[in-house]
């Protein structure tokens, strides 16, 4: 059954290709049904992988691959929280070791044009909680490409020049 309310992602012909990805990276993640195209149409020929359903981190989402008229770009991403650097450490460098790009602030995009924030949930509390730790947490944030939990927690103390 569809979830009420799906993200689609508009691939140009790797849906399947990467929803597998997704799926053996993040865990409550999967592909579902393979939907093939039952006529020729601008995107797809007949039995061409038409749309892809899958889940990452448990979020319903739809790969469509409807041909390079739409590229993706940074106003969507996927925003994965992490608990630890190791686990930081294992999604940066799965999307960014596979044809992906760095970015600043946490950002990356994968081989596929989509773009990931891997997150550590110590800097959204911090910036949460607003004020000075925000700003020193945000101030530290702002020199990163992938994410340091530790020097997070140090610009939080005021460990930090």
């Amino acid at each position: 059954m569809t979830a009420k309310n799906t993200i689609c992602i508009w691939f140009d012909r790797e849906a399947e290709e990467a929803a597998r990805f997704y799926a053996s990276v993040f865990p409550d993640s999967e592909v579902g049904a393979v939907v093939r195209s039952p006529m020729d149409n601008p995107g797809n020929k007949a039995g061409d992988v038409m749309v892809v359903h899958f889940t990452v981190c448990g979020t319903p989402c739809i790969g469509l691959n409807g041909g390079p008229i739409f590229p993706h770009t940074e106003a969507f991403s996927f925003q994965i929280a992490t608990e630890t650097q190791e686990e930081t450490d294992r999604y940066w460098n799965a999307i960014v070791g596979n044809g992906g790009a760095e970015s600043a602030c946490g950002w990356c995009k994968d081989q596929w044009g989509v773009n990931w924030q891997i997150t550590p949930r110590i800097l959204t509390e911090a910036l949460t909680e607003g004020g000075e730790v925000a700003r020193r947490a945000f101030g530290a944030m702002m020199t990163m490409q992938k994410l340091d939990h530790a020097a997070i927690a140090a610009a939080i103390a005021g460990d930090t020049p």
